[in-house]
């Protein structure tokens, strides 16, 4: 059994509210669960505690915020929810390796005007590609993360856009290590005015390249603009797969941000999401003497 909708519900809960204090009891209570459920559900799908996520979170708009604004190190650290710029400074480097203050002048001396003057083409370890790659800038983004200081983005350059054109990056992974198994791929998205649609995928192929299962969440599709929330694909992965494939993809026009991606089994309580035709497709033929009105 999986909770991703309530999972997705507290995380747009906590994305406006990083400001503010943050409790188990008050996220909990906001999606209906009792604390020690919710801290237990949160944990296993998201991969990380409660509270590590929020401070992780913090962390990566407080770096936004020294990079994007002139505000004090200080009020940036009371901002988000730090006793004092000691621990701020404690935490930040923790994940930075860099105290503020020296993170906000070494990076800004490597990104002018919002540009990473160093663009990255590639991305280490992914595939950047797609049926219109060249339509989409594709590559990582030094400013708007969700963890950490990158995130991949993919980000439309054109007006005209035709069906079943996209841009995608992707990575291909052997499954010996998973078969017969429930695997789930996931990570964070973030989408600014997506006219199309954009999502997670995953696809198993055989080793003659033939697709066995396969999940693009088309049919839980993200549109327009939101925030940070986390998705998710889930397949079994046949006894004759050969190749895993995964990835974000963005279709028409937009832009998206992907970060912390993670692929690891999972148990057969978590529900399947692959393409399933009788979901899809009618079983009868639909309005045959088309006489039937929207």
């Amino acid at each position: 059994m999986t909770h991703i909708q309530e999972i997705q519900v507290a995380l747009d809960y906590i994305e406006v509210n990083l400001h503010e204090e943050l409790t188990l009891d008050e996220i909990s209570s906001f999606v209906g669960f009792s604390k020690f459920y919710f801290h237990r559900l949160f944990q296993r799908e998201v991969g990380i505690s409660l509270y590590d996520y929020i401070r992780r979170r913090r962390l990566a708009k407080a770096a936004s915020a020294l990079l994007n604004t002139s505000t004090s190190i200080l009020e940036i650290a009371l901002t988000y929810r730090f006793e004092s710029q000691e621990s701020f400074t404690r935490s930040f480097k923790s994940v930075y390796q860099l105290p503020p203050g020296r993170y906000r002048s070494a990076i800004n001396n490597l990104i002018i005007g919002g540009v990473n003057m160093a663009k990255e083409s590639t991305i280490k370890g992914w595939i950047v590609t797609g049926t219109a790659p060249e339509k989409y800038h594709m590559g990582l983004d030094h400013q708007i993360c969700h963890m950490g200081s990158k995130a991949a983005t993919i980000s439309s350059v054109g007006d005209d856009f035709s069906h079943g054109e996209y841009g995608t990056i992707m990575q291909q992974i052997s499954a010996k290590n998973y078969l017969g198994k429930r695997v789930r791929f996931s990570g964070f998205v973030k989408s600014k005015e997506v006219a199309g649609w954009a999502g997670l995928w995953m696809r198993i192929d055989n080793n003659t390249s033939a697709t066995l299962k396969l999940d693009n969440m088309q049919n839980r599709a993200i549109t327009g603009t939101h925030e940070w929330n986390y998705y998710s694909c889930v397949l079994d992965i046949p006894e004759d797969g050969a190749i895993i494939n995964v990835g974000v993809l963005l279709t028409g026009k937009g832009q998206i941000w992907f970060d912390h991606a993670d692929l690891q089994e999972v148990d057969r309580n978590t529900p399947t999401t692959d393409f399933i035709v009788e979901e899809v497709f009618s079983d009868r033929l639909l309005n045959p003497f088309f006489e039937e009105e929207n």
